[in-house]
């Protein structure tokens, strides 16, 4: 009994240190940011890898709410004032992409181009 104790604490121990495939493949994941700030995009413009896997950090740099709106990506994210967030795209089509500060429709709208 004491060995197979002793068995299943050395499986367990082993089970738990597999890497695990996804948790490293997020790491490797391109990322760009975006700075919102009272209706101000920044950059305009950001080029993506076409047909690859990527993650668009958010930043509210303002000091009033934004909501990341995109009608040709099906997305959207509200940020209260100095909060932070990210979306994740599997797989984007070689393109232009739109997207605005949906509190913010006074402004020009901010493009990602995949390419």
């Amino acid at each position: 009994m004491r060995a197979i104790g002793w068995l299943m604490r050395l499986l367990a121990a082993a089970v738990l240190m597999v890497p695990c495939p996804t948790a490293f493949a997020e790491d490797e994941d391109p990322v760009f940011e975006v700075h919102f700030s009272n209706g101000v995009v920044s950059p305009s413009v950001i080029e993506v890898p076409a047909n690859t896997r990527f993650k668009l950090e958010l930043h509210n740099d303002g000091s009033t709410p934004i909501e990341f709106e995109s009608i040709p990506l099906r997305k959207e994210k509200v940020l209260a004032p100095g909060a932070s967030s990210f979306l994740v795209f599997r797989s984007l089509s070689e393109g232009n992409y739109a997207f605005f500060d949906d509190f913010h429709l006074d402004m020009p709208p901010a493009t990602l181009v995949a390419r």
